[in-house]
């Protein structure tokens, strides 16, 4: 796995939106916060454009994340929110020069598709807050990114969960979008969990297809040689008029109950006000037991 070198002091970071559309008004605070770390902010020269509810045409998205992997001077890449467009412009995009010269690229949600591309090129990554969402962001979401982007120690705490299933295991973090992933199921950016540790999460799904998905990622294999899951935020979950009957946590704790290796649920990552980083590629240690659960990156 190939890791970006941490930032330092006076370094470069670049936003852009490989996704829906954005503002400046709506990315002021995320530049405030940025540059009180002591860091410069690049915007992309397509990041403002407007093509429906897509920020900017594909070829505009996609040449504002070829320009800033391109350029030797930037030297982490956020994502400045997610919706639906990542998958638009994924193989438009030349990664070749992250090998030489990585960076991290960061975001959640709709940028799990990048995320999973990255990995299954052994580049890691940063599943993390964006610039959306600092003005609500809790502190230690924030600290989070910080810690993540400067390369010091993160690891994330949280509290017992009675689905828990206990256990010790060292293994690569990967996942994001429990939607996402399943999207990517068949193509080239589909993600290899044998032996990692799966995070997944997820917003504003019906209970059927939270059962749907995980049926589906269970018959692909992506349980059978797995380590641990990490369940973040199901945040917003709808239902039909006539009931479901199972919780989205009940769902998932249905399709793995199967299988020994460690679980655990409510981690604080996701669509949350609260959304810790994690380090996608990186070995990490997530240890869950009767006092709660600590994941050390």
């Amino acid at each position: 796995m190939i890791f970006p070198e941490k930032l330092k002091i006076g370094d470069k970071i670049g936003i852009i939106s490989p996704a829906r559309k954005i503002t400046l008004n709506e990315l002021d605070p995320a530049i405030k916060t940025i540059e009180s770390w002591e860091l410069k902010v690049e915007l992309g020269s397509n990041l403002f454009e407007v093509d429906n509810q897509f920020s900017g045409t594909i070829e505009q998205r996609s040449t504002d994340l070829q320009t800033m992997i391109d350029d030797d001077s930037i030297k982490a890449i956020l994502c400045a929110r997610g919706g639906y467009g990542t998958v638009q412009i994924i193989d438009n995009i030349d990664f070749s020069k992250l090998k030489n010269n990585p960076k991290w690229i960061v975001g959640y949600s709709d940028v799990t598709v990048l995320h999973s591309h990255l990995n299954k090129l052994g580049i890691a990554s940063l599943h993390a807050t964006m610039p959306i969402n600092f003005k609500t962001n809790a502190k230690e979401s924030l600290a989070s990114l910080k810690n993540g982007l400067f390369g010091n120690e993160n690891n994330i705490l949280c509290g017992h969960h009675p689905f828990n299933k206990f256990g010790k295991v060292e293994a690569e973090v990967v996942g994001g979008n429990l939607s996402i992933l399943y999207s990517l199921l068949g193509s080239n950016s589909d993600v290899d969990t044998d032996g990692k540790i799966l995070f997944i999460e997820d917003l504003d799904e019906y209970l059927y297809h939270i059962d749907r998905m995980m049926m589906n990622l269970k018959r692909n294999g992506k349980f059978t040689k797995l380590k641990g899951l990490v369940v973040g935020g199901m945040s917003d979950m709808n239902d039909n008029t006539i009931p479901f009957g199972k919780t989205a946590e009940e769902i998932i704790l249905e399709y793995i109950k199967e299988f020994d290796f460690p679980v655990c649920f409510n981690f604080p990552a996701g669509h949350l006000d609260d959304n810790r980083t994690l380090v996608f590629g990186k070995e990490c240690t997530l240890e869950i037991n009767e006092n709660g659960v600590i994941l050390k990156q």
